[in-house]
């Protein structure tokens, strides 16, 4: 899903990773909790075809790891953690694999919930909650997190506008959206309203041609985006997106999307970006929406409440993207500054 390169388990700082095998269902799957500091680590299970095992590994570390900065910077009692399944989620789901991977997150006994994500959706998460209570985004209740994560993007995005600018108004800004899934599908609704001029990118061809006619925006291969004429690049698919190759061609003035882990290298994409005057929302503050989804969920917060909290990640981008021009640092490194330094006090208060 990510770059495929192998990472050092120690210095990424996880308490615990999990490998899960079940040959009877089938189920390959990995359980990776970086951090209960703040609280239960949260944080969604993706299921995906991965072109070997260590890159299901380098992906659900760096996705657990983001999931701990997200959470502390959204204000949330809640560690980080994250699961992927090795697999093809068009061919090779069933309840009993579900199930049986529910028996998985249930052995670490409440230190690591769960909850869809990429080829998930609720119905598998209630096969889940067959065999364990650790588990949110069920039918019936807060759902699908994807309108919340939209709204919350659509949020940092005008606030990375609000900061370039001076002006917040997205229309007749030229937005291209990588991804039209649930969530992008969800953000092209907002920027459609809005009067943006977009243009999108997948490789769901039916997915494309119902996109183009609903919303009357231009379509481009996916090898073809990043030449493209843009104010904003909205990545809501893969991460690495912004890397050595696309980051010389890339023609925007602001990054903003929905997808986790945009940067292929943290620190060197993001002082690149930074050199190079171009604004990036970090991507596990602003798509943090959905693990608010999931916290109102657990806790019984009302959807009005919810969308507020969602709304709060525009001043928080603001924040940031300030703290980046006042130090002059990239605003990777800002938005890790404020995490870090929430996640340190609670470890004080633990030790106190």
């Amino acid at each position: 899903m990510n770059d495929n390169s192998s990472i050092n388990f120690f210095n990424m700082n996880h308490e615990k990773i999990l490998f899960c095998q079940d040959k009877k269902t089938g189920l390959k799957a990995i359980i990776a909790v970086h951090s209960t500091v703040c609280g239960p680590a949260l944080g969604g299970t993706r299921m995906w075809k991965y072109s070997d095992d260590q890159s299901a590994l380098t992906d659900v570390m760096r996705l657990s790891r983001g999931m701990t900065y997200k959470n502390a910077i959204s204000g949330l009692n809640l560690g980080g953690g994250k699961a992927v399944i090795i697999g093809d989620s068009k061919t090779q789901k069933s309840p009993e694999l579900f199930i049986k991977f529910g028996e998985f997150v249930n052995s670490l006994a409440g230190s690591y919930i769960t909850a869809e994500d990429v080829g998930i959706n609720p119905e598998d998460m209630l096969h889940v909650s067959k065999s364990t209570k650790h588990v949110t985004g069920l039918p019936g209740k807060k759902g699908d997190p994807s309108p919340i994560t939209a709204y919350g993007v659509y949020m940092g995005m005008k606030a990375a506008l609000k900061f370039h600018k001076g002006n917040d108004s997205l229309n007749g800004k030229k937005v291209l959206v990588q991804g039209i899934g649930h969530v992008g599908l969800y953000l092209l609704e907002y920027l459609h309203k809005e009067g943006a001029i977009i243009t999108i990118s997948d490789i769901n061809k039916e997915a494309v041609k119902n996109t183009v006619s609903k919303y009357n925006c231009k379509f481009l291969e996916p090898n073809d985006i990043y030449d493209a004429e843009m104010d904003i690049y909205a990545p809501c698919a893969l991460g690495a997106t912004v890397n050595n190759n696309t980051i010389e061609k890339l023609k925007c003035s602001i990054i903003a999307g929905a997808a986790n882990n945009q940067l292929m290298d943290e620190d060197v994409h993001g002082k690149i970006l930074f050199d190079k005057g171009i604004v990036y929302a970090p991507d596990y503050l602003i798509n943090a929406g959905g693990v608010m989804n999931c916290y109102a969920e657990i806790h019984g917060i009302n959807n009005k409440k919810v969308m507020e909290m969602a709304g709060e990640i525009y001043n928080t981008t603001l924040d940031i993207l300030n703290k980046s021009k006042k130090e002059n640092i990239p605003t990777s490194l800002a938005a890790n500054k404020i995490a870090e330094k929430r996640i340190n006090m609670e470890l004080e208060k633990r030790i106190n």
